[in-house]
C-alpha cells in the first residue's frame, strides 16, 4: 500500500511525497503531489488518497520504473531489435514503445490505430528490407481509391515515414523506401475553399450574440476559445490556479486528453511548454461568476467540470456541444478548432504580427502559424495593395 508524508520545498511550498514498496531488495518508487492553494485539509486528504491509489496502480502495472530500470529495458529492447524480421514485429517491439516515451498518449493511440487498420494488414508480414517504395505507394493509392480523406492518407504516410526512418538509422535496413515515395496529394474533389477554414468578424459576432442565451459554463468556455485561440484540450484542462483574476491572464500548462485505453487524463501542452496569455476582462468576469456558481455544487480544481461534479469536463464535450449549438442557431461547420483558426485569421488579417499570434497559439515554429492560419479576405488583399501604393507615393 502507498505511504504518504507531508514535506516542504526549500522555498517553503508544501507537498506530499507518495511512496510505494515493490518488495524486498527492490528500490521503492516515489512521486510528489502539490495540493492546490486554498484547499481545505479535508479536500486535500480526499484528493491525496486518489492520487496515491493511482500511483500505486501504475507502479504495480509497471508503468512507472526507475531511470536505471529504463536504461536496462532500453538495452534489452535494442538486443531484441537486432533479431526482428517483419515490419509488424519491429512496429510492436521497437517503434511504438519508443513513440510512447516521447509522444503524447493521443499521438501514440493514433499511430497504433493506423498501423492496425492500414499498414499491418498489407505490409506487416514482410521483412523490413523487403518492403519497397512501390508497395507503399500502392497502399496509399488504394486508400485514395477507397475515397479515404486526404488527412487519413497523410497520417498513414507519416507513420511509415517515422517507422522506416527509425529502422534505417538503427542500421536494420540499408535503404529507406520512403525516400522514393511521394507525399500524397489531395484528390480534386477534396480541395477545400478558404471560406471553410475560418469565420469572418460578422460570423464571430453572430456566435457571440447567440451565446448570450446559453448556460454560463458554455458562455465562458466558448468565449474563451474565441478570444484566445487555445486548443480544446488546453481549455478543458484549465485549472483555477492557472487563472489570474487581477492581471486578466491565464496560464496554459496542461492539456486534457482522452483515449479508450487510458480514459480522461491531464497531459502537458502539445509542445511541452507552458505559456501565459491575456484574456478579455469580460471573459474574466464570466469566470468569476462561474467559480461562484461551481462552488455551490462541488469544489473542483478545474474551471470546466461535469455537471454537478468536481471531475473535469470530457475533452470531447465542447465539440458535441458546438454541434448542437450550430444546429440551433444555423452556424455552419462549427467546431473548436475552427474557432482557433478564426482567432488567428482575424488577428493576422487585421494587422497582428505573426510572432505574437504564434506565441498565443502555442506554436514553436512561426511557419506553422503562417501556413495554417493566414486566410486573407478581399478587404485585407485590397488593404495590402493600398499600403504598397501609399509607400510608392511617399518615396
Amino acid at each position: 500500500m502507498a505511504s504518504t508524508r507531508k514535506l516542504n520545498t526549500k522555498d517553503g511550498t508544501p507537498f506530499y511525497e507518495i511512496s510505494v514498496s515493490r518488495g524486498r531488495g527492490i528500490p521503492r518508487l516515489t512521486t510528489r503531489w502539490y495540493p492546490p492553494a486554498g484547499w481545505s485539509q479535508k479536500a486535500i486528504d480526499r484528493e491525496l488518497v486518489k492520487v496515491a491509489v493511482e500511483f500505486e496502480r501504475k507502479v504495480k502495472a509497471g508503468e512507472v520504473i526507475t531511470r536505471q530500470e529504463e536504461r536496462v529495458e532500453s538495452y534489452r529492447k535494442a538486443l531484441e531489435a537486432a533479431q526482428i524480421k517483419t515490419l509488424k514485429q519491429y512496429g510492436e517491439t521497437v517503434f511504438m514503445p519508443s513513440l510512447a516515451i516521447r509522444c503524447s498518449e493521443n499521438t501514440r493511440t493514433g499511430y497504433q490505430g493506423n498501423l492496425n487498420k492500414w499498414i499491418y494488414p498489407v505490409l506487416g508480414d514482410f521483412k523490413l528490407p523487403e518492403v519497397t517504395a512501390a508497395q507503399i505507394t500502392a497502399l496509399l493509392l488504394s486508400m485514395q481509391a477507397q475515397n479515404k480523406s486526404h488527412s487519413t492518407v497523410i497520417k498513414v504516410y507519416t507513420v511509415l515515414q517515422g517507422l522506416f526512418k527509425m529502422a534505417y538509422l538503427a542500421d536494420l535496413i540499408d535503404r529507406n523506401p520512403m525516400d522514393k515515395v511521394q507525399r500524397p496529394r489531395p484528390r480534386k474533389d477534396e480541395v477545400k475553399t478558404l471560406e471553410a477554414e475560418a469565420y469572418t468578424v460578422e460570423e464571430i459576432r453572430h456566435i457571440w450574440n447567440c451565446l448570450s442565451q446559453e448556460p454560463l459554463k458554455w458562455r465562458a468556455m466558448i468565449r474563451l476559445l474565441i478570444d484566445t485561440g487555445i486548443r480544446r484540450g488546453e481549455c478543458c484542462g484549465l485549472q483555477w490556479k492557472d487563472v489570474d483574476f487581477a492581471k486578466n491572464t491565464i496560464t496554459i500548462c496542461g492539456n486534457l486528453c482522452y483515449t479508450p485505453d487510458k480514459g480522461i487524463y491531464l497531459d502537458t501542452p502539445k509542445n511541452g511548454w507552458s505559456r501565459t496569455i491575456d484574456v478579455d476582462p469580460q471573459i474574466i468576469a464570466l469566470l468569476r461568476e462561474l467559480r461562484l456558481e461551481q462552488s455551490k455544487k462541488a469544489i473542483s480544481q478545474y474551471v470546466f467540470t461535469q455537471e454537478g461534479s468536481a471531475e473535469p469536463i470530457h475533452p470531447q464535450s465542447p465539440a458535441r456541444y458546438l454541434q448542437n449549438f450550430a444546429r440551433k442557431y444555423g452556424v455552419q461547420g462549427l467546431h473548436p478548432h475552427k474557432l482557433r483558426h478564426s482567432f488567428a485569421s482575424i488577428a493576422i488579417t487585421n494587422g497582428a504580427d505573426i510572432a505574437s499570434v504564434s506565441e498565443k497559439l502555442g506554436h514553436t515554429d512561426k511557419a506553422v502559424t503562417l501556413r495554417m492560419y493566414t486566410h486573407a479576405d478581399q478587404e485585407s488583399i485590397k488593404r495590402a495593395s493600398q499600403i504598397f501604393r501609399d509607400a510608392i507615393k511617399q518615396a
